[in-house]
């Protein structure tokens, strides 16, 4: 067994910080469909709604003026059932319709994804809100100007705890909180990137619960494949991560789901399809085609309970998710277990679409992640939180890949939330929403 906090590297390498160029250049970009199966999926959508998202057979979109500048797109993704939209748009050919190739790129961790990303060796990523805009502000790697293109999936992630603390009777945050007062010790949780949505979930969770997450808790970074063995071998007493690997720690019979994350704000911003604010500025009929195809992808994914189970059956496949079909298929059909014999039927699981709702990249919910931000202490001032959301969230940009999709637009910009605690995010007073919690640095 490794020493407490030193992450075990399981199934897919690579430290939690700094670039992994070595061991990513080993796993390299996924292999392409074969010709075969493609064809099989390509039918499969028209069979299953490809008329409804009119599918013509070979005909792309892009043409003369607007003809995409670079035809061939490296997309990072992480093992994670909200990388669908991304590979279903490959697989199912909806990248051809709007004149691209889109390659798929397995990456090792969010720190790997960031320095792609910064350093131009992957085109665009699916990644996590809050990195893009740690790394706008230049607190979560080396600053520059960042992109979110659109939004991938709402909802879906959750926070584990470890069956040891299950059985000492800590199996939610109010009992997470009495167990850690009475058990004095160093408790561990891990989060999968210091400024992403993972890290503000644990946070917030905790602070609700009345612990301090800076100083009552030590707080580790493991890239979400590894979670799962880093809790069977005790590094840490829970995590928060992307599915399917909450699912899969109660599989395992290592950890238990403590809460949904979106049982801590419903409907939440989760992965976006991010890259360079330059990468925009000179390719931008390339960025208006991977949004397309990524939307279509999106309705295609959340037209029918048929479409998800084929999604699943797709992801779960070594060259992406790399775990078995059921580990996906239970709670992408929104049919959660807790671990400990509670079942239940979720009507905000994991959403991709939700007709243009998820993808929207509406600029309060960028805003949220700076208040956060500023809330922990990670950012030292007040940023101008509305500028800098106007900036990354490249509205213009996908109400034109919307119009070409027949995405439904929302009547706002900004939208409002109810979070756990009875807070209400509008994005009205992000300064003054930033300063208003009781636990915070």
């Amino acid at each position: 067994m490794e020493s407490k906090g030193q992450a075990v590297k399981a199934g897919v390498q690579g430290s939690t910080d700094g670039a992994h160029n070595a061991h990513d250049a080993q796993l390299g970009p996924v292999p392409a469909v074969d010709g075969k199966r493609r064809k099989l999926m390509q039918g499969a959508a028209l069979a299953a709604g490809g008329g409804m998202l009119g599918l013509a057979p070979g005909g792309a979109w892009a043409a003369g003026s607007d003809k995409p500048e670079k035809e061939e797109v490296k997309i990072g993704f992480i093992p994670l059932t909200d990388c669908a939209s991304v590979v279903m748009a490959s697989v199912l050919g909806f990248d051809k319709k709007y004149g691209i190739r889109i390659v798929p790129s397995k990456e090792a961790s969010w720190a790997g994804v960031r320095d792609k990303l910064t350093n131009g060796e992957l085109d665009a990523a699916h990644v996590l809100y809050g990195l893009i805009y740690g790394v706008q502000l230049g607190i979560g790697g080396q600053k520059k100007d960042m992109a979110v293109l659109m939004g991938l999936n709402h909802n879906g992630q959750a926070i584990t705890l470890s069956k040891k603390l299950a059985d000492k009777g800590a199996v939610d945050g109010a009992s997470l909180y009495k167990l850690m007062q009475t058990d004095k010790r160093e408790y561990t949780f891990a989060q999968t990137f210091p400024t992403g949505t993972h890290a503000m979930w644990l946070y917030y969770w905790l602070a609700a619960n009345g612990i301090n997450p800076m100083k009552d808790a030590k707080v580790i970074t493991v890239p979400p494949p590894q979670m799962v063995a880093n809790m069977r071998v005790g590094n840490m007493d829970g995590f928060c991560v992307g599915e399917p690997w909450g699912h899969r720690a109660i599989v395992d019979g290592v950890g238990i789901t403590a809460i949904t994350t979106q049982d801590i704000w419903k409907d939440h911003p989760e992965k976006v399809l991010g890259t360079s604010l330059e990468f925009v500025q000179k390719y931008p009929n390339t960025c208006r085609a991977m949004m397309a195809a990524i939307l279509e992808a999106s309705k295609w994914i959340d037209a029918s309970l048929v479409n998800k189970n084929k999604m699943a059956e797709v992801i779960a496949d070594k060259s992406y998710v790399n775990t078995s079909k059921d580990v996906i298929d239970q709670r992408i059909l929104g049919r959660y277990q807790n671990g400990l014999g509670k079942t239940w039927d979720d009507p905000n699981y994991m959403k991709f679409y939700e007709e243009g709702q998820v993808n929207f990249p509406f600029l309060s919910d960028g805003m949220w992640f700076m208040t956060q931000h500023r809330r922990w202490g990670l950012l030292k001032s007040d940023p101008d939180y509305l500028a800098v959301a106007r900036s990354v969230n490249q509205i213009d940009l996908y109400k034109e890949a919307a119009a070409m999709t027949k995405t439904p637009l929302p009547k706002d910009v900004m939208r409002s939330s109810k979070l756990m605690d009875g807070t209400v995010w509008d994005g009205k007073n992000p300064a003054a929403y930033a300063q208003s919690f009781k636990i915070k640095v």
